[in-house]
């Protein structure tokens, strides 16, 4: 396992462990949303009519946002219980903090 899948970004102070299955499920969504995104990049290019490159769009901004319930659900499961297990209630600020920039 490489230093980025076992936790280690060396941006921030927290990393996660994601099992081999969560790994691939969010890295499969990730390489479809790239492409989703080089496929409206190419109908730009080509000057595809306005609408059908909006359509696409709207997918793509959908398959991110279904990346992000994933994530979420994830994270909620596992770290956010994990640390309320072990009594760090700041954990529950955190997530707040997070569904507010994400509910903006």
């Amino acid at each position: 396992m490489d230093e980025q899948r076992a936790g280690g970004c060396g941006c921030c102070h927290k990393t996660k462990t994601r099992s081999e299955a969560e790994y691939k499920r969010l890295i499969h969504r990730l390489n479809r949303i790239e492409g989703q995104i080089r496929g409206i990049r190419k109908m730009v290019e080509k000057s595809a009519y306005c609408p059908d490159i909006l359509v696409q769009s709207a997918a793509a901004t959908a398959a991110i946002q279904a990346f992000n319930r994933e994530l979420l659900n994830s994270h909620i499961r596992s770290c956010v219980a994990t640390d309320l297990r072990a009594g760090k209630d700041e954990t529950v600020d955190e997530l707040v903090g997070l569904l507010q920039k994400l509910m903006k």
